[in-house]
């Protein structure tokens, strides 16, 4: 089917979907609430189903509306950046945004690149824990620096290097004494993770952890971050260690950003090793202790 999608009519239905409600939507618009109505019809009409259930007190949502609000943050922000790259060409700039995932650092290799290409702008985007791809995806960063598991589908990716898992505990629990734990030791506990809560930041989480809502099992380079009085970061002896590596769009793969993933890939993998598990652990064995 050929369709010619209206964004503006998008964002209208995005609208009164975060509102349910046509007349709040409307004013956050700035447009008359039959205007509004009348062009999710017609969006309606275009797309051939039907995205909304009115009733006379609020909105809801059909399951084809629930599905193209789910696509439709994608959609736009798909746009935007493809804008803001054709404004950029236009004015003859060169720009290379590098993604990276908590805990995971790109300084350096960023460093070296720049001595390499002093012409080209840097910008760096600081991903959120559950949409580590999908950056790559929509255009809003041309390589990554993340830590698996995520979807590769269409990304060529790169191992950079491993790191191990710990456990974060409030000080007051009562395992938080102990040196080193096993998986064993934290059978029956609650594990704060997507499947069981979903947090919006680390600093929510480990905010949750040290008011006693559970537990967590994260990244050495995470613990090594964020240092807290009130949290200990024990290893867990047998846990499995997690891949790192950067990661590129198969398509789109430009000069630019195959020599930034050279040199990337270089620099990286050579501070990855003992000397960064190291100091990661430093930093989370003075957790807990007043440091």
């Amino acid at each position: 089917m050929d369709l010619d999608l209206d964004l503006r009519k998008l964002r209208y239905f995005v609208a009164v979907a975060e509102h349910r409600h046509f007349g709040r939507a409307a004013q956050a618009l700035f447009i008359a609430q039959p205007v509004l109505s009348r062009q999710i019809r017609a969006f309606e009409q275009e797309l051939g189903c039907r995205l909304l259930t009115r009733t006379t007190r609020s909105v809801e949502l059909t399951s084809a509306g629930r599905q193209l609000y789910d696509e439709a943050r994608t959609i736009t922000t798909a746009v935007h950046t493809a804008l803001r790259r054709v404004h950029a060409a236009a004015r003859g700039e060169q720009r290379l945004i590098v993604a990276f995932s908590p805990g995971l650092h790109v300084s350096e290799a960023i460093r070296t690149f720049t001595a390499r290409h002093p012409e080209v702008e840097i910008d760096v985007f600081p991903l959120r824990w559950w949409e580590q791809d999908a950056p790559l995806r929509d255009g809003r960063a041309h390589v990554g620096h993340l830590r698996r598991p995520f979807d590769d589908t269409g990304l060529r990716t790169v191992p950079i290097g491993q790191e191990t898992k710990v456990a974060c505990l409030p000080v007051t629990h009562p395992l938080a004494g102990r040196r080193t734990l096993t998986s064993a030791d934290l059978a029956g506990e609650p594990i704060l993770d997507v499947r069981t809560r979903r947090t919006s930041s680390l600093e929510e989480k480990f905010e949750l952890i040290a008011s006693g809502q559970g537990i967590a099992l994260v990244p050495l380079s995470v613990a090594g971050s964020y240092s807290r009085s009130d949290l200990v970061y024990l290893h867990v002896t047998d846990s499995s260690p997690v891949e790192t590596c950067l990661a590129v769009p198969e398509s789109g793969c430009t000069d630019l950003v195959r020599d930034f993933l050279d040199i990337a890939t270089a620099t990286l993998r050579g501070r990855s090793g003992d000397t960064d598990t190291g100091r990661a652990a430093a930093g989370a064995s003075t957790a807990g202790a007043g440091g």
